[in-house]
Protein backbone atom coordinates (compact mmCIF):
# COMPACT_ATOMS: atom_id res chain seq x y z
CA UNK A 1 0.00 0.00 0.00
CA UNK A 2 1.19 3.30 -1.13
CA UNK A 3 2.53 5.84 1.90
CA UNK A 4 3.78 8.96 2.22
CA UNK A 5 7.23 9.36 3.96
CA UNK A 6 8.42 12.15 5.52
CA UNK A 7 11.65 13.59 6.78
CA UNK A 8 14.13 15.99 7.86
CA UNK A 9 12.44 16.41 11.54
CA UNK A 10 14.82 16.85 14.48
CA UNK A 11 15.81 19.27 17.25
CA UNK A 12 17.12 22.98 17.15
CA UNK A 13 17.10 26.41 18.98
CA UNK A 14 14.45 28.73 18.53
CA UNK A 15 15.46 30.64 15.70
CA UNK A 16 16.74 27.63 13.68
CA UNK A 17 16.08 26.05 10.20
CA UNK A 18 14.78 22.88 8.83
CA UNK A 19 13.13 21.91 5.56
CA UNK A 20 10.80 18.74 5.64
CA UNK A 21 10.37 16.73 2.85
CA UNK A 22 7.33 14.09 1.76
CA UNK A 23 7.50 11.67 -1.19
CA UNK A 24 5.61 8.88 -2.11
CA UNK A 25 6.60 5.10 -0.72
CA UNK A 26 6.46 4.37 -4.40
CA UNK A 27 7.89 6.80 -6.50
CA UNK A 28 5.48 5.93 -10.04
CA UNK A 29 2.26 7.18 -7.51
CA UNK A 30 0.47 10.54 -8.94
CA UNK A 31 0.24 13.15 -6.82
CA UNK A 32 -1.95 16.50 -6.83
CA UNK A 33 -2.60 18.74 -4.46
CA UNK A 34 -0.67 18.01 -1.39
CA UNK A 35 -0.59 19.71 2.14
CA UNK A 36 1.38 19.65 5.56
CA UNK A 37 -0.23 19.52 8.83
CA UNK A 38 0.78 19.23 12.53
CA UNK A 39 0.00 18.44 15.41
CA UNK A 40 1.56 19.78 19.09
CA UNK A 41 0.92 17.75 22.01
CA UNK A 42 -2.37 17.92 23.24
CA UNK A 43 -3.69 19.92 20.86
CA UNK A 44 -5.70 19.13 17.49
CA UNK A 45 -3.63 18.74 14.06
CA UNK A 46 -3.97 22.06 12.56
CA UNK A 47 -3.10 23.12 8.58
CA UNK A 48 0.05 24.55 7.77
CA UNK A 49 0.42 25.15 3.88
CA UNK A 50 -0.85 23.32 0.91
CA UNK A 51 0.34 23.16 -3.25
CA UNK A 52 -1.17 22.30 -6.01
CA UNK A 53 -0.43 20.10 -8.30
CA UNK A 54 2.08 22.34 -10.58
CA UNK A 55 3.31 23.85 -7.80
CA UNK A 56 1.81 27.26 -9.08
CA UNK A 57 -0.16 28.23 -6.45
CA UNK A 58 0.51 27.79 -2.53
CA UNK A 59 -1.51 28.96 1.07
CA UNK A 60 0.53 28.64 4.10
CA UNK A 61 -1.37 29.41 7.37
CA UNK A 62 -1.09 32.48 9.34
CA UNK A 63 0.71 30.96 11.57
CA UNK A 64 3.58 30.39 9.89
CA UNK A 65 3.29 33.02 7.45
CA UNK A 66 6.53 34.78 6.73
CA UNK A 67 8.87 32.06 8.21
CA UNK A 68 7.07 28.82 6.37
CA UNK A 69 7.61 28.04 2.14
CA UNK A 70 5.59 25.10 0.85
CA UNK A 71 7.37 23.61 -2.49
CA UNK A 72 7.65 20.93 -4.89
CA UNK A 73 9.62 18.98 -7.27
CA UNK A 74 7.40 16.73 -9.66
CA UNK A 75 10.25 15.37 -11.06
CA UNK A 76 11.32 13.81 -7.59
CA UNK A 77 7.55 13.53 -6.75
CA UNK A 78 8.39 15.15 -3.46
CA UNK A 79 6.73 18.28 -1.39
CA UNK A 80 8.99 20.22 0.48
CA UNK A 81 8.51 22.68 3.51
CA UNK A 82 11.09 25.37 4.55
CA UNK A 83 10.84 26.64 8.27
CA UNK A 84 12.71 29.36 9.78
CA UNK A 85 13.05 31.47 12.23
CA UNK A 86 11.30 28.77 14.44
CA UNK A 87 9.22 29.06 17.82
CA UNK A 88 8.85 26.80 20.31
CA UNK A 89 5.48 26.85 19.55
CA UNK A 90 6.24 25.29 16.10
CA UNK A 91 7.22 21.97 18.24
CA UNK A 92 4.96 19.11 16.28
CA UNK A 93 4.54 16.24 14.46
CA UNK A 94 4.56 17.04 11.01
CA UNK A 95 2.67 15.19 8.82
CA UNK A 96 2.21 15.02 4.63
CA UNK A 97 -0.50 14.60 2.55
CA UNK A 98 -1.75 14.17 -0.64
CA UNK A 99 -4.71 14.00 -3.55
CA UNK A 100 -4.50 10.87 -5.33
CA UNK A 101 -6.28 12.00 -8.20
CA UNK A 102 -7.09 15.92 -9.56
CA UNK A 103 -9.68 17.89 -7.65
CA UNK A 104 -10.73 15.36 -5.22
CA UNK A 105 -11.07 17.57 -2.79
CA UNK A 106 -9.61 15.40 0.06
CA UNK A 107 -6.04 14.18 1.01
CA UNK A 108 -6.45 10.26 0.22
CA UNK A 109 -2.96 9.94 1.04
CA UNK A 110 -1.28 10.60 4.42
CA UNK A 111 2.37 9.64 6.05
CA UNK A 112 3.34 9.30 8.99
CA UNK A 113 4.55 12.14 10.20
CA UNK A 114 8.48 13.69 11.30
CA UNK A 115 8.76 15.04 14.69
CA UNK A 116 10.07 18.34 15.18
CA UNK A 117 11.00 20.12 18.47
CA UNK A 118 12.07 23.75 19.22
CA UNK A 119 13.97 24.50 22.30
CA UNK A 120 13.38 27.93 23.68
Amino acid sequence: QVQLVESGGGFLQAGGSLRLACAPSERTVSLYTMGWFRQAPGKDREFVAFIDASGGRTYVADAVKGRCTISRDNAKNTVYLQMNTLKPEDTAVYYCAAETSPSSGKYELWGQGTQVTVSS
